[in-house]
């Protein structure tokens, strides 16, 4: 018996990183999954390989948003779980970003979340609950340079899983939010070295599996909480390791 057997998750970016873990595991545990994205092949590969179903997804798209919710409701079920995972990273300083850039990483990073949660927020209420699982980053948490743009989409999904915890708590609806510091993933290659995690208390990049095992625990046993962070980052939020 997995945790999650019956049950129907769609992660979005879920084709590869993060998200490809994150379905990974949550198909392992019983869930049936939506793989959502715009890399097709990755996708589909990675569906058929769990045993789940691939949609193509730009979740930035409100249409998009509604053709594949209503076609995942009446061809595989109604989704319990959705796990707001897609983003994309820029590094330019803001004296320098062009609007067209800020408002792409806004696009899909904050206003596809938005886009996801009122997607399947009816639903949800209508079968008696869900859970919601908004990745955000430790950019959400402190600043960076030279990461404008992605500092103020991942500080506005913070805020937002707030409001929408409170907005949906009545109808057994809980949004979560997880801000995973570095990460192993196609978005961080080039910055695997154990220099840039020495000042952390576990010196070391993480793993998409640990921010799964995070987010499998949040959908499957987490049953009190709600508008909150959990944060998986080596410590890097808690200060650093001064050697003197």
């Amino acid at each position: 018996m997995g945790k999650l057997d019956g049950r129907i998750a769609l992660v979005t970016g879920g084709s590869v990183g993060m998200g490809a873990a994150d379905a990974t595991l949550l198909a392992a545990e019983g869930a049936r999954v939506i793989v959502a994205d715009i890399a097709d092949d990755a996708g589909q590969a990675l569906a058929d390989s769990i045993g789940g179903v691939y949609r193509h997804l730009d979740v930035a798209d409100e249409a998009q948003w509604k053709q594949v919710v209503a076609d995942v409701d009446s061809t595989v079920g109604h989704i319990d779980i959705l796990i707001n995972n897609a983003g994309i990273v820029a590094f330019t300083p803001v004296a320098t970003t062009e609007l067209e850039e800020w408002n792409r990483v806004i696009g899909i990073n904050l206003t596809g979340v938005f886009l996801g949660i009122r997607s399947v927020a009816e639903s949800m209420k209508a079968a008696g609950g869900g859970v919601i699982v908004n990745v955000s980053s430790t950019a959400g948490i402190m600043g960076y340079s030279n990461l404008s743009a992605y500092v103020a989409s991942k500080w506005g999904v913070r805020g937002l899983t707030k409001a929408a915890a409170l907005d949906l708590g009545a109808d057994n609806v809980r949004v979560v939010s997880v801000h995973p510091g570095g990460i192993r993933t196609p978005m961080t290659a080039g910055m695997e070295s154990l220099e840039m995690y020495a000042g952390q208390p576990i010196p070391r990049i993480g793993e998409p599996e640990e921010v799964a095992k995070l987010i499998l625990y949040l959908v499957a046993d987490a049953t009190y909480s709600t508008g909150t962070e959990f944060i998986a980052d080596g410590g890097a939020t808690v200060g650093q390791v001064l050697n003197v």
